[in-house]
């Protein structure tokens, strides 16, 4: 079977192992190097229950659990959601689809989808699922892939190389990225959106967007010089929206 014939979700499942060798790895990607403070900061106090919505192999999940916030953790990926209970056995882990999840109604304040909308086939239907799952008051906090980086790409690694988008911007297409990095390799397999689609989802939940940042990337994460070229477009988006 192609990658292209291959659900999200059987996808992921199928790099899980990969992706936890590149996760646990510290400081290894962007999660440590780029955004994982930037979009913390966007994060409401701990008040009664943060749901960790596509928690991967636990590492946000285990970081929120650090700064107070009583967590639990649900993923599609089986093999992602034991690795997640088996690195902190005291956070409660699930195996679940973001469009139907296994919670009742209101039960959290605060659902956190860190870089994981975008791994999500059905987007709609897993917002409306957020939002059935929260209390009037609750927050959703996301991050993902920003659409302008999803949709082109720079034309070399030269700092001032330009930014080309070669095909449809405005449509929704599956895409993958190939990424070695310091003798690791993973591939990352996605959904191109464009701004409209998550705004549209929100809206059609009832969420109110409070929030929103396009972090940039700071000098210190920079390793080499073709690195720079991305302080001038943003790699992620970051949105706080509320249930009223």
């Amino acid at each position: 079977m192609g990658w292209g014939a291959m659900s999200l979700r059987a996808a992921w499942e199928q790099n899980a192992l990969a992706w936890a060798e590149w996760a646990r790895a510290p400081m290894h990607d962007s999660y440590w190097r780029f955004h994982r403070d930037q979009f913390l900061a966007l994060l409401p106090p701990p008040r009664r229950l943060l749901l960790d919505l596509g928690c991967g192999e636990g590492r946000l999940s285990r970081d929120l659990k650090t700064r107070d916030y009583r967590v639990v953790a649900v993923d599609s990926s089986p093999t992602l959601a034991r690795l997640a209970h088996e690195a902190d056995p005291e956070i409660d882990v699930y195996v679940g689809d973001a469009a139907s999840l296994p919670f009742a109604g209101g039960t959290f304040d605060l659902v956190v989808a860190f870089m994981s909308l975008h791994d999500f086939t059905h987007l709609p239907e897993a917002v409306g699922e957020v939002a059935r799952v929260l209390e009037r008051g609750g927050r959703l906090c996301l991050a993902v892939v920003h659409p302008l980086n999803s949709a082109g790409s720079f034309e070399s690694n030269n700092p001032a190389s330009p930014f080309m988008i070669r095909g449809s911007y405005l449509g929704s297409f599956r895409y993958a990225d190939e990424i070695e990095q310091d003798g690791r390799h993973m591939r990352f397999e996605s959904e191109h959106r464009p701004l409209a689609a998550y705004f549209d989802a929100l809206q059609q939940a009832g969420l109110l967007v409070e929030a929103l940042r396009e972090p940039a990337i700071p000098d210190s994460a920079i390793r080499e010089a073709g690195n720079r070229r991305w302080q001038r477009l943003p790699l992620f988006l970051h949105v706080r929206a509320l249930l009223p």
